[in-house]
C-alpha cells in the first residue's frame, strides 16, 4: 500500500517546523513508518541547492529553478522510494511554497512555475497540507527573537503579506487537502489544532 504524503506550509516565523516531530512521534506510536524531511533539502545535492538559495543574491528565476531542481532530487531520491515503501512522508515545504514565495511573493510567473511543477513531480502532490496562517506582523515579531534572518527572512512585511495571500490562493484552490491552522495561538493550542485535523482523517 502506497504511503500518505504529509506538508507543512507558512510563512517564516509562522511555527510549522515546531510540529513536525511531534506528530512523527505520535504517528510512530500508532505503528506508522514515519519519514521527516525538509525543503529546500533533504538529500545532500539538495542542501547544497537550499544554502545557495537561502545565502547568495540571485533573481525570482533562478530561485524557481534552483528549488525545482532540489525538488526533482528529493522527489526522486527520498519521497517517491519512501512513500512506495508504505512510509508516511512529514516534509516541511513543499510546491505550495513555490508558489506562495516565488509566485505571490516575488511576482513570478505562475504559468511558468506550472511547467516546472509538471516536469518535476507531474502527478505527485500531497495528500494533506497544514497551512499555519499567521499575520506578517506577528511572524516578523517572532523571527527577530529567533536567530540571524536568512536571505529570505530579510525580507520586508509586504513581502510576507504577498507570500501570506499566495497561501490562501493555494488553500482556495485545493481546499479538499488543505487545513488552515489559526498559528497565532500559543503552541500548545497550535499542537491540538493539527493532531485534531489528522484524527479526523482517522490516520
Amino acid at each position: 500500500m502506497r504511503g500518505l504524503f504529509i506538508t507543512f506550509e507558512g510563512i517564516d516565523g509562522a511555527g510549522k517546523s515546531t510540529h513536525i516531530e511531534p506528530m512523527a512521534a505520535q504517528l510512530r506510536a500508532a505503528g506508522h513508518a514515519v519519514h521527516v524531511t525538509r525543503e529546500p533539502g533533504g538529500t545532500p545535492l539538495a542542501e547544497r541547492l537550499r544554502e545557495l538559495l537561502l545565502h547568495e543574491p540571485m533573481d525570482a528565476l533562478t530561485e524557481a529553478l534552483l528549488v525545482f531542481a532540489a525538488r526533482r532530487d528529493h522527489v526522486q531520491q527520498v519521497i517517491e522510494p519512501a512513500l512506495a515503501r508504505g512510509d508516511m512522508v512529514l516534509c516541511d515545504r513543499f510546491t505550495d511554497a513555490t508558489f506562495a514565495y516565488q509566485g505571490a511573493g516575488r511576482g513570478f510567473d505562475r504559468e511558468v512555475l506550472k511547467t516546472l511543477e509538471s516536469w518535476v513531480h507531474a502527478q505527485l502532490q500531497p495528500d494533506l497540507t497544514f497551512w499555519f496562517d499567521l499575520s506578517a506582523e506577528q511572524a516578523a515579531q517572532r523571527l527577530a527573537a529567533a536567530r540571524t534572518p536568512d536571505r529570505f527572512e530579510q525580507q520586508d512585511t509586504a513581502f510576507f503579506q504577498r507570500v501570506r495571500e499566495g497561501y490562501r490562493a493555494r488553500a482556495e484552490a485545493f481546499p479538499l487537502r488543505f487545513v488552515r491552522i489559526d498559528a497565532s495561538a500559543d503552541r500548545d493550542a497550535v499542537g491540538r489544532q493539527v493532531f485534531a485535523a489528522l484524527e479526523d482523517r482517522r490516520w
